[in-house]
């Protein structure tokens, strides 16, 4: 077994690791009673600390791609946590796993990874499932909600981009910039009122484990693989989040947006068996 092969395995670990702390997130977001821009500052102020207990000695050099990934990444959380308060938890995380189609047609330009046939067909059938959301919140007037996972999706594919750029240097860098921008952003939200006991602990568990420690484990992962795989592997996410959210809440989705979740979930899960299956014949 060769080097890069096993620390290719370690990554997809570390992947499937921190999609399972963020599975949490809209559970934890729903649980918590207060202004959602005012929730995305605080559990990203919550992961900065975090993230800067682990660093210590953070390299700020002011890159193109270091403040890209900042400015991604801010976007991501805030409009993630915000369209968690607008639409369906299963909506907002199957929304943002629209993500590969941006990976995919801006990859290329970023990083020079070729996108494949496979990619293509994937794109497609996300594409397929995405309008369905888009047709679903028309009906059910969680359009907005659904718009701001849409928005979700494509920072999130844009951080992953500009992360996997720094993939010689450090990515973490840029993920404790976002933060602070993010809580920045979120400040003057959170005056006012102030959460209950209940939504402080849903709090500083989105801070500590649901953001700080899981882009971590993402960052470091995401150094031995290329964009489209990081974010194709950690499909147990969208898969975990809205099972934990009915249990909870007794949450459902409409039929349209299980019907658009399916094709979403189902072509990612396709190209990532796929892939691992041809990197395994290959090896």
């Amino acid at each position: 077994m060769t080097n890069s092969y096993s620390e290719r395995r370690k990554a997809v670990i570390l992947l499937i690791m921190a999609a399972v702390l963020w599975s949490t997130g809209g559970l934890l977001i729903k649980l918590v009673t207060w202004q959602p821009f005012a929730i995305a500052g605080m559990r990203s102020a919550i992961a900065a600390v975090v993230i800067l207990a682990f660093v210590r000695r953070p390299n700020f050099h002011w890159s193109p791609a270091q403040l890209g990934g900042a400015v991604a990444y801010a976007g991501t959380v805030i409009f993630f946590a915000v369209a968690n308060k607008y639409t369906t938890a299963a909506n907002a995380i199957l929304l943002q796993y629209t993500a590969p189609v941006y990976i995919a047609v801006l990859g290329h330009w970023f990083l020079k990874e070729r996108t494949s046939r496979l990619d293509w067909v994937t794109i497609a059938l996300v594409l397929a499932g995405m309008t369905l959301f888009l047709l679903d919140g028309l009906q059910t007037g969680n359009w907005i909600g659904n718009g701001l996972g849409a928005l979700s999706a494509v920072c999130f594919a844009l951080l992953v981009l500009f992360l996997r750029l720094q993939k010689d240097a450090s990515p973490i860098e840029s993920v404790l910039l976002g933060n602070m921008l993010a809580a920045l952003i979120g400040l003057p939200f959170m005056f006012g009122s102030m959460p209950d006991t209940r939504s402080w602990i849903g709090l500083i568990f989105l801070g500590i484990f649901q953001m700080g420690l899981s882009y971590l484990l993402y960052s470091k992962a995401i150094i031995n693989v290329t964009a489209l795989e990081a974010i194709l592997i950690p499909v147990l996410e969208p898969i975990l989040n809205p099972i934990l959210v009915m249990f909870w809440f007794g949450e459902r989705p409409t039929g349209m947006a299980l019907l658009g979740g399916a094709i979403v979930l189902g072509a990612v899960i396709m190209r990532g068996v796929i892939t691992v299956w041809s990197n395994r014949t290959t090896v």
